[in-house]
């Protein structure tokens, strides 16, 4: 009985373990001797066999859960990266607005070409008249106006033009119909000025068409 204990004791000792083979002389006397105490006391033999289990499956249950944790930390940082490719994307497109943003404050925004109250203007006036009040034609309709005068007359226009010789045109074409009183007026940021105020953008219109 105590040889199948002394084997039994041997055999879970360096039960899995190559590294028997290479032990020095007195590491085997003294692995030999442990052997022999334990044949002698089972009960021993039988505890340390029953707390190597339950470190076994102690070490099965952690490496598991060691598992489980690296799954979750490769989750993590997959979203982590997910997260900051996210981000990453937020700024270039944050610098991106911001640089059309200050591009847009930098560039002045285009003129309207139909909004005649800024700068100088020409218009055709076809004539003045008392007791008649067109104002009511004027709105939503920038071709046609007209302005009262200190004598109590309407004066009324036809036609807005940036460039003088185009008004020049326009006027020559009404006097043809029959209205011989059409001539030129300017205004300037919507107020009637005289032509000598004006007439160094004329010149320069008219020396830019000769080109």
């Amino acid at each position: 009985m105590k040889t199948k204990v002394l084997v039994l004791c041997l055999a879970f000792i360096f039960s899995g373990m190559q590294v028997f083979a290479q032990l020095s002389k007195k590491e085997k006397k003294e692995w030999k001797k442990k052997a022999k105490e334990y044949a002698k006391n089972p009960a021993n033999l039988k505890t340390l066999v029953e707390a190597k289990q339950a470190a076994d499956n102690d070490n099965t249950q952690l490496k598991g859960q060691v598992g489980t944790l690296n799954n979750q930390i490769s989750d993590k940082n997959a979203k982590i990266a997910e997260l900051e490719d996210q981000l990453s994307k937020m700024r270039s497109d944050l610098t991106a607005t911001k640089a059309e943003l200050a591009q847009a404050k930098a560039t002045p925004p285009a003129p309207n070409p139909m909004d005649f109250s800024k700068g100088v203007v020409f218009k055709v006036q076809i004539g003045a008249f008392k007791h008649k009040d067109l104002s009511k034609y004027f709105e939503n309709n920038p071709n046609f106006g007209g302005e009262a005068t200190d004598k109590g007359e309407q004066r009324f226009t036809i036609g807005v033009f940036r460039d003088y010789w185009e008004a020049d045109k326009f006027k020559k074409y009404m006097r043809e119909m029959g209205v011989k009183d059409a001539w030129i007026v300017p205004f300037k940021d919507g107020q009637r000025v005289e032509i000598k105020d004006v007439l160094e953008g004329v010149e320069a219109q008219k020396a830019g068409a000769s080109k």
